[in-house]
């Protein structure tokens, strides 16, 4: 979701249209283009379009045609990430380019609507997390899951292309510019967190460990074993890409373990996961529950925002609006020292 200039601007690649590709004119491009012959069907993507390519062999795999609006060098990026996962970290479960007949990593269609770049992966199978019943055990290897694919990217130097990401937690003080379309029942506690990270900024500066991050690792992005369902077994998504402080791509993950019941047992796997991958530092650990706040604050305004711009897509938009305010009020006076007592061991990081 990326806004180049600001968060009011009115064209981006979430909001372009497009005229649909037929199945037919599918199924003919990945013949031509890949030299692959079988059937396509669509699946739902607000960003994109996706479909399920079932080669004649019964081969499952993922054809993307990226909208006219969307930068090349986004994809490029993208791209980049799975080439590098695929060489540093095999193990890490993601999907894997295949390339076209000309040995390319995609492929650009001359539309009537404008260029659109296509591009074919790997499926993997498995079960949505968001699915799956949420559990302890489940939380925790999300968590390590998380930590395993940051330190698969740590080395990747790719270049995030140009612009704002609306999605970055860096940026979050953007979305005070439209933070007047929150409804006035939550409208104090948003802004509170608005001010909370602005007073924060020269920590957060700070920070020392950035690298590439996912920045989108949720529930809908994740795979789970069907027969184990607290086993990861896919992460996919790589379009909310970003260059950031590490602790940020925690903050992200953390965020979508906070709506239930049981949200501080599973918030505290989640860490132990994480951390039995990696370590977090001194000021990562005291920054976490302000970045975290953030992010869910980030999830209500732009849910609401851009809901009220696009109403016929309101139900997609705001799919994760209820569990975001239930987890922004479970949280709201968490302290570094709160988020220890959860998980013990950040007190050894």
């Amino acid at each position: 979701m990326t806004e180049p200039s600001s968060a009011t601007q009115k064209t981006d690649s979430m909001s372009a249209t497009w005229n649909p590709t037929s199945l037919a004119d599918a199924e003919t491009a990945v013949a031509e283009i890949y030299g692959l012959a079988g059937t396509v069907k669509r699946l739902s993507s607000e960003r994109d379009e996706t479909f399920l390519f079932i080669r004649n062999d019964g081969t499952e795999f993922v054809l993307k045609i990226a909208n006219p609006a969307e930068d090349p060098a986004a994809l490029d990026f993208q791209d980049g990430a799975l080439l590098h996962l695929a060489s540093a970290a095999p193990a890490v479960p993601v999907p894997r380019l295949v390339a076209t007949k000309n040995d390319e990593r995609s492929h650009t269609l001359a539309r009537s609507d404008g260029p659109r770049i296509m591009r074919l992966l790997t499926f993997l199978r498995g079960e949505l997390q968001y699915r799956t019943l949420a559990c302890v055990a489940q939380s925790r290897n999300v968590g390590r899951a998380l930590a395993e694919l940051g330190l698969g990217l740590e080395g990747y130097n790719g270049r995030p292309p140009a612009g704002k990401l609306m999605w970055d937690i860096s940026h979050t003080l953007d979305l005070a510019a439209v933070v007047d379309h929150v409804a006035p029942e939550r409208r104090a506690q948003v802004e509170a967190v608005l001010l909370e990270f602005e007073r924060a900024l020269p920590a957060i500066a700070g920070l020392t460990r950035r690298q590439i991050i996912h920045n989108d690792f949720n529930p809908h992005n994740i795979l789970l074993d069907p027969a184990k369902p607290t086993e990861v077994v896919g992460v996919i998504d790589f379009g909310d890409m970003v260059h950031g402080p590490l602790v940020n791509d925690l903050a992200v993950a953390l965020s979508y373990h906070l709506a239930t019941e049981n949200w501080a047992a599973r918030t505290g796997a989640f860490l132990e996961g994480f951390l039995s991958a990696r370590t977090l530092e001194a000021a990562e650990m005291e920054l976490l529950p302000i970045l975290t706040r953030a992010r869910l604050a980030m999830s209500i305004i732009i849910a609401e925002w851009r809901s009220a711009r696009f109403p016929e897509n309101h139900d997609y938009i705001m799919r994760n609006h209820a569990s975001a305010w239930q987890g922004l009020l479970n949280i709201s006076d968490l302290t570094p020292a709160g988020l220890k007592t959860l998980a013990p061991n950040l007190s050894e990081a």
